[in-house]
């Protein structure tokens, strides 16, 4: 006898219910069901570790709250931003809402796994997923798209903390693919009507679906810096790309902005001028280049929207970072300057 699944975070029920209900697939990981308007998310880490990853999970909440990553659907290759992956990134636009669910033990006598129900989510409307690499089925590194969801307005997420991303094994530097090979994510229209929680509240009872319109301005700001200057960086016939540096005994990701092979540099953009954002920059790109390949030569450079103030160019040279800022017509202290003896 088939039952009626009531979506109520907690709930623990199978794919077949599910469907059943819904009029959805069973065995993938992104199930659309057209007809009611909603699809169907299911989180399985078990399923990454067994080559070797492990990218879905609840991430450290960041400035704008909770965050859940998800991999992406494609066993092998690259994954890309279209198919059951695109079903994801047009959820707003199409007015269907994003279930997920996380496998929790077998059902006795089947293959098939539990699902507990998490609640209703939403993509992050600034950064909808991350590039990251990780092996295939066919054990081949590859392109995987790691989404970002935030709890939609009203739902207090029923994960735990056996849900938390878990910590990596060893300490590892994988070099990601150039940032003009890497497919555009798709820009997820803003949902109306949904509350910002403050940066210092941090229950999951205050959740978010939306990050401040002022801070998208500037990261998308940010995102248009780095593809300008990559831009510039190729024209010039320059190789780049990144690193995905994971840690020991730490979840998640670094992932610096911009590695400029050629030069052996290392860059990180900021989409506003500030002390603030620099000071942040100077931090990061100190804590990126332990990591690096032969960081006794690797140079580590700032670049910015528009130039700082006097002092802030002064902290930069105390600290040894370079400057590159955005001009009309290019990029000032673009090509850096050479080392002197």
């Amino acid at each position: 006898m088939t039952t009626t699944v009531d979506l109520v975070p907690g709930l623990v029920t199978t794919r077949d219910d599910i469907a059943a209900t819904y009029g959805c697939g069973t065995f993938q990981g992104i199930e659309p069901a057209d007809v009611a308007g909603k699809v169907f998310v299911y989180s399985d880490p078990s399923a990454g570790e067994e080559y070797g990853y492990t990218f879905d999970g609840r991430a450290e909440d960041d400035e704008f709250g909770p965050l859940y990553l998800y991999t992406g659907a494609g066993a092998k290759g690259d994954q890309k931003p279209s198919g059951r992956n695109g079903s994801l990134l047009s959820h707003v636009e199409k007015k269907r809402e994003v279930h997920l669910f996380v496998a929790q033990g077998k059902v006795p006598g089947s293959g098939a796994k539990f699902q507990r129900y998490i609640g209703q989510m939403v993509l992050d409307p600034v950064k909808p997923y991350e590039v990251r690499r990780g092996p295939g089925t066919d054990r081949v590194m590859r392109n995987v798209l790691v989404f970002r969801f935030r709890p939609a307005e009203g739902t207090t997420p029923a994960w735990t903390a056996a849900d938390n991303l878990s910590a990596a094994a060893a300490t590892a530097v994988e070099v990601v693919d150039p940032v003009a090979a890497v497919p555009a994510p798709v820009v997820v229209p803003q949902q109306s009507g949904v509350k910002t929680k403050k940066t210092e509240q941090h229950s999951t009872a205050e959740t978010v679906a939306d990050i401040p319109a002022g801070q998208r301005k500037v990261l998308r700001r940010e995102g248009e810096l780095v593809k300008a200057f990559t831009a510039q960086l190729a024209a010039a016939g320059h190789e780049t790309h990144s690193f995905q540096i994971t840690i020991a005994g730490e979840p998640g990701a670094l992932t610096p902005d911009l590695y400029d092979a050629t030069d052996h540099v290392l860059y990180e953009a900021k989409g506003l001028t500030t002390r603030a954002n620099v000071r942040m920059a100077i931090g990061q790109l100190a804590d990126y280049r332990r990591h690096i390949p032969k960081r006794e030569s690797l140079r580590v450079a700032v670049f910015l929207p528009s130039e700082p103030t006097a002092d802030v160019r002064d902290l930069l040279g105390e600290e040894s970072v370079e400057l590159v800022y955005q001009t009309e017509g290019g990029f000032a202290g673009w090509p850096l300057a050479s080392h002197q003896p």
